[in-house]
């Protein structure tokens, strides 16, 4: 087997992918500030959106969910053909997700994962992913929160998939399953001042800019 396509290659390429900060990336690139200097300091999309520049929080959105859905998308597609299985798939679709939350190549700080655990999904399938980004959108438009639109999201991942296997496009699968239940818990942890923020009423909604 060619070294590169070796499942422990794949792995590593997924969490380098991963490692890549779109929000850092994108603001350097637009001459904006550094997201990790204002706001929630978080370096993700909604932070971005912070700084008031709508056209880069949408790159650094599309950026981060692209870089969790190109691994998953390839393997389970293509695969097959050099002996990388669903469980490769989910593997590498979990290192791309942890390496945006520690990222190597900006310290191991990084986001809190909801675009790229969002790309994850649409690359284990379109339904699924379009299923839990319409929940995102309906929380957040009803309640102005980001943080608890991403918590919800998080829950029900698992449950849309375990659910809806094998009634729509998809067939139960573990280590899918195994995948969607850890990022599930690793959202929330990331999310835990934001829980705290919540329960306070102290949480900043969506729209609000950097002071």
């Amino acid at each position: 087997m060619n070294l590169l396509l070796h499942p422990i290659s794949v792995v590593l390429v997924s969490y380098l992918l991963g490692s890549l900060s779109f929000a850092v990336i994108v603001s350097k690139f637009m001459g904006l500030s550094d997201p990790r200097s204002y706001g929630s300091k978080n370096p993700g999309a909604t932070n971005v959106l912070r700084s008031g520049n709508k056209k880069a929080a949408v790159l650094t959105l599309l950026f981060d969910a692209v870089k969790g859905w190109i691994p998953v998308f390839l393997i389970l597609q293509q695969g097959g053909a050099w002996g990388l299985t669903e469980g490769v798939a989910a593997a590498a679709g979990l290192a791309a997700f942890l390496g945006h939350l520690y990222p190597i190549f900006f310290k191991f700080e990084g986001g809190k994962g909801v675009a790229t655990a969002l790309g994850v999904l649409m690359g284990v399938s379109p339904v699924l992913g379009l299923a839990i980004a319409l929940t995102w959108i309906g929380v957040a438009w009803f309640f102005r929160y980001s943080s608890l639109a991403a918590l919800l999201a998080a829950l029900l991942a698992p449950v849309y998939y375990a659910l809806a296997s094998d009634v729509l496009w998809w067939s139960f699968n573990g280590p899918i399953f195994g995948m969607l239940c850890v990022m599930g818990i690793l959202l929330v942890w990331r999310h835990r001042d934001n829980i705290n923020r919540l329960l306070a009423g102290t949480e900043s909604k969506l729209g609000a800019k950097k002071s």
